[in-house]
């Protein structure tokens, strides 16, 4: 791209100190009441979030989830049925071929499945992803014939794996300590009539999880507390989810892609918190009847271009990987037309280039903007910003420069250079060069008059 060139202006007058000194603060006057903060109005949006700044993925939270194979095999595995390392590596080497961010392991916390989920952790680490643990207290829903246990007995025993068993953690794992919490220990707030006590149950294990963390000094998030997308329109007002961390994270299936934005929108409108989906796929045979590996394809496709509209929506986990008729791969490993779709919105396209000002520095903090991301330029001008459409315009903005418009077509060949020029109209321009040319000025009229 042609970098634009700013005009140099240049001249002068010899004038008495006196004349010198009063038309030099009659100027700066008249600029700073011309250019009164109240009256001027910033063309840079806010600034993303630091994410947005380093990252080229659509959410924070891009994972698939194994459930099938992690949880509900692990007897099986401890039994020496199957080849555990060599599932768990393919499973996880399937998963971050798609781009995800995150494997999520349902794997039972109980001490006998131990070596079954530290097996399925080190396989996520060879591949370089983080874990999100959805696994939970065989007792709370009497999985593998353990008898049930009380909330209490889940606190206390949560409390006591995460203080056990810090080698399992990285920074940017997902604890999650009780999944659907309501379908097990005392029941379904929806249907036992204890709300509060059911909020509160949450409150304090997402409490209790995070101080544990904290202590350990491990950057670990608990506040993804997947509820059905019933019970998340009970009990999550926003007292409730400011309590859990300002997140919604809802495990929810209906027949269309819109049916699916309409409910994250009302549970962020409800709520005031962001959206991840804990759980969503298709087809499911009750909910969406029986669909052909391309017709779950397209399914998935509408859906994702329209979570891209969703801005409340800051992550998800596809249920699942294998081992059921959402499944993106097939038993022997073979990818459906489905795992295809997930990758190409977990992997996105990005533009990327460098923002520079006329004298060739490097822009710091610079707002990109296209009509479906916003980002900003690292300390060093470089940016990376994901697409899916090249249509329309980029535009550029910085405090004291003029906006930059560029088709996104002039993006995509590659990395760029895009020049911003300086907006001498701006306050904070003025405002810059006032503060460092005055004293400047001021000893020119002394010495040379």
């Amino acid at each position: 791209m042609q970098k634009q060139k700013l005009q140099s202006y240049s001249g002068r007058e010899k004038h008495p100190v006196w004349v010198g000194v009063g038309m030099a603060g009659i100027v700066v006057g008249a600029l700073l009441t011309l250019w009164h903060p109240e009256r001027v109005q910033s063309l840079t949006p806010p600034r993303p979030s630091q994410s947005e700044t380093v990252s080229h993925s659509w959410w924070d939270v891009q994972a698939i989830d194994t459930m099938k194979t992690s949880r509900d095999r692990s007897r099986e595995f401890l039994s020496g049925s199957g080849n555990i390392s060599s599932i768990s590596d393919a499973h996880a080497e399937r998963i971050a071929s798609t781009g995800a961010t995150h494997i999520a392991i349902a794997t039972p916390y109980d001490e006998e499945f131990l070596p079954i989920l530290e097996q399925w952790v080190e396989s996520a680490r060879k591949y370089e992803l983080n874990v999100w643990y959805r696994g939970n207290w065989s007792g709370w829903e009497q999985w593998f014939e353990y008898p049930s246990i009380t909330r209490e007995q889940h606190l206390e025993k949560t409390v006591a794996f995460l203080n056990d068993n810090q080698h399992l953690f990285e920074d940017g794992d997902i604890f999650q300590a009780c999944p659907e919490c309501e379908n097990g220990g005392p029941g379904d707030p929806r249907h036992n009539g204890d709300e509060e006590g059911h909020k509160l149950f949450l409150i304090d294990l997402y409490q209790a999880s995070a101080k544990i963390f904290e202590e350990n000094n491990v950057d670990v998030d608990t506040r993804l507390n997947s509820m059905n997308g019933d019970v998340a329109r009970l009990i999550m007002d926003p007292e409730t989810t400011q309590a859990l961390g300002g997140l919604v994270v809802v495990d929810h299936y209906v027949e269309s892609p819109e049916e699916l934005i309409e409910d994250l929108n009302e549970y962020a409108e409800q709520s005031g918190g962001q959206i991840i989906l804990g759980e969503f796929g298709a087809p499911i045979p009750d909910i969406h009847g029986d669909m052909t590996h391309e017709e779950q394809a397209a399914w998935l496709d509408e859906l994702f271009e329209l979570m891209l509209e969703t801005p409340s929506i800051v992550g998800m986990n596809y249920w699942t990987d294998t081992g059921s008729s959402t499944q993106l791969w097939n038993d022997a490993g073979e990818p459906r037309v489905a795992a295809g779709v997930v990758a190409n919105y977990y992997t996105p396209k990005a533009i990327s280039g460098v923002i520079l000002d006329t004298n060739g520095r490097q822009i710091a903090d610079a707002a990109i903007r296209t009509h479906q991301r916003e980002g900003v330029s690292n300390q060093d001008g470089s940016f990376s910003v994901p697409y899916t459409s090249t249509t329309g315009d980029v535009v550029i903005s910085k405090v004291g420069f003029k906006d930059a418009v560029v088709p996104m077509q002039e993006l995509v060949t590659g990395d760029v250079e895009i020049t911003l020029e300086y907006d001498l109209l701006a306050r904070s321009t003025l405002t810059t060069i006032i503060d460092r040319a005055w004293p400047r000025i001021v000893r020119y009229l002394l010495f040379r008059f």
